[in-house]
């Protein structure tokens, strides 16, 4: 029987729970400032106001950590391409396309998704496996949800797309490309508007209408 003073298996969870979302948050800013090979466990463990116990009890080593880190800011700046983005939706295939591509686009020039990307590419020669799990995460996923995405829509819409794969890639690229390479190379000042943001979005997506429909 438990007593009344003990915590339940839920409290213990969510206290549990709780130290982990702040060891993450906590690591994010290390990783961020310090970078992979900077960042120790014991500035990660005063950050968060754990032990370093406490983070190994829940992350084995660094390497882990950083995966981790990747997953969250990944996970919560990117809530999937859902498969029926372009044939539900309100206006025409363009209109809807233009849509998604803005949405896009401001999602992976979020401050914090630039910082761990530079992070992982800094650390890429040293830690492959760093990028890998990046890679896999975010551009990789996102080509493979877009051309489930474009291929339904070329059914839908009656044009033809031999190769959905290398089109959700080049319609990535044509997106991304030229403000990422600016926000990578030239740092987060001047960031880039929302309007110069669109722009580079709707052009994108205009120059790939023009190739594939």
């Amino acid at each position: 029987m438990v007593s009344a003073g003990a915590p339940d298996n839920s409290q213990v969870l969510n206290r549990a729970a709780r130290k982990r979302a702040a060891i993450l948050e906590a690591a994010q800013h290390v990783f961020f400032a310090k970078g992979f090979v900077g960042a120790s466990m014991d500035e990660v463990a005063a950050t968060a106001a754990v032990s370093k116990q406490t983070v190994y009890k829940h992350f084995r080593n660094k390497g882990e950590l950083f995966s981790e880190v990747v997953t969250s800011v990944v996970r919560a700046r990117d809530a999937g391409i859902p498969a029926e983005l372009l044939s539900s939706g309100k206006g025409s295939f363009e209109e809807q396309l233009r849509s998604f591509a803005r949405f896009f686009l401001k999602g992976v020039m979020q401050p914090d998704v630039l910082r761990l990307r530079r992070l992982v590419i800094g650390e890429a020669g040293r830690f492959p496996e760093l990028g890998e799990v990046f890679y896999d995460l975010g551009p990789k996923r996102a080509v493979e949800q877009l051309a489930v995405v474009l291929r339904q829509s070329s059914a839908h819409y009656g044009f033809d797309l031999p190769d959905p794969d290398i089109a959700a890639e080049y319609l990535l690229c044509l997106i991304l490309s030229i403000p990422l390479d600016q926000s990578m190379l030239l740092g987060d000042e001047p960031a880039l508007t929302d309007a110069e943001l669109d722009r580079y979005a709707d052009e994108g997506v205009r120059v790939f209408l023009r190739a594939y429909t």
